[in-house]
């Protein structure tokens, strides 16, 4: 590493270069993001700034565009207008500058990470973020593949891990297993030694089999089932969560991990007194973005553990269509955003 590549020069801060992003001003829905020419982030002493090859869409994507439900404002500032005007929590690309003080990095790696801790900005060129917020990109996947992990990886590991206290042998559920949470928990579960039965619709129930789940259910046939599980993890939370009581072992755990307001809600307000009154475990969980858990991803996937599933790819230019195709539930496993430079 020299001088003249790892830290920003004076005339690089005077001549203010562009990028390309997608931004926000107010509060709304997809029609409120456009692309634009804006600053490129100079680098700080602790800061390492990646060259994006390819993001990917979350669910916490569109809550953040929309304001919704209003604790998000409250969370990440902005009450009347967002204070985040670049979307976008995961990414893959090549760092291009490291800060005076970064020891892990150089330019030239090849990085992913979540950035949701750290102020997020995926959608666009550049980003300039801590180097705790990245660890290096799966040496066996492409960037676009690598993007796909991050945010919905972690969410999936920790509500097994951390909430669901999984073990091997037990029965786990996982409703909403064709989503990004979903599919990236069943192969979790399985790589844990967890008899996995994956909850989605019918049309995606061959794509959902090729995850490795060992049953697979259809929506509607969930509640109904006369079989019990020691956990179930629920990436799409639409019904009430005591629906699930029934088919719970006793001492069994439920987790949401995603799903409607009004579901969160139940669970935030309601999670434990209704675990007292049902001697069940009732759980929302709240993802931590965080190194460490990025390099257990990192091993998983290049051992073949998880591999992405990924619906389609769009361009920069295109993520006002992939949040649409997200929240109309049109997706199965991840939307991955190719960033190419120059685009018009």
């Amino acid at each position: 590493m020299t001088a003249s590549n790892a830290f920003p020069s004076a005339q690089e801060n005077h001549a203010n270069p562009k990028m390309k992003a997608i931004v926000q001003s107010e509060y709304g829905s997809a029609e409120v993001l456009r692309l634009a020419e804006v600053d490129r982030p100079v680098v700080s002493d602790q800061g390492v700034r990646v060259r994006i090859h390819a993001a990917s869409v979350n669910a916490g994507d569109w809550h953040l565009m929309r304001g919704t439900p209003f604790l998000s404002r409250l969370i990440f500032g902005g009450l009347l207008k967002p204070k985040i005007k670049i979307l976008g929590c995961d990414m893959a690309g090549r760092v291009e500058a490291v800060g005076k003080d970064v020891t892990q990095f150089q330019p030239g790696d090849a990085v992913y990470g979540d950035l949701s801790g750290c102020g997020f900005g995926a959608f666009a060129e550049y980003v300039c973020v801590p180097e705790t917020a990245l660890t290096l990109k799966p040496a066996n996947t492409s960037f676009e593949a690598a993007a796909t992990v991050p945010g919905a990886t972690l969410a999936a590991l920790q509500g097994l891990r951390d909430s669901g206290q999984i073990q091997p042998g037990q029965r786990v559920l996982i409703k909403g297993a064709s989503g990004g949470v979903g599919s990236f928990a069943v192969q979790i579960a399985k790589a844990w030694g967890a008899e996995v039965t994956a909850v989605c619709s019918a049309k995606k129930m061959d794509g959902v089999r090729s995850l490795g789940a060992d049953h697979v259910m259809h929506d509607a046939d969930v509640t109904q089932t006369k079989q019990r599980y020691d956990l179930i993890l629920d990436a799409a939370a639409y019904r009430s969560v005591f629906d699930y009581l029934p088919i719970l072992t006793p001492g069994g755990t439920y987790v949401m991990v995603g799903g409607s307001n009004a579901r969160l809600f139940q669970v935030l307000l309601f999670g434990s007194l209704i675990s007292k009154i049902s001697r069940r475990t009732v759980r929302c969980l709240m993802s931590k973005p965080n190194q460490a858990d990025l390099v257990i991803l990192k091993e998983l996937v290049e051992a073949g553990k998880i591999v992405p599933l990924i619906d389609r790819c769009y361009r920069l230019s295109e993520v006002p269509v992939a949040i649409r195709a997200l929240e109309q539930r049109q997706v199965q496993g991840k939307l991955a955003i190719c960033v190419l430079p120059g685009e018009a």
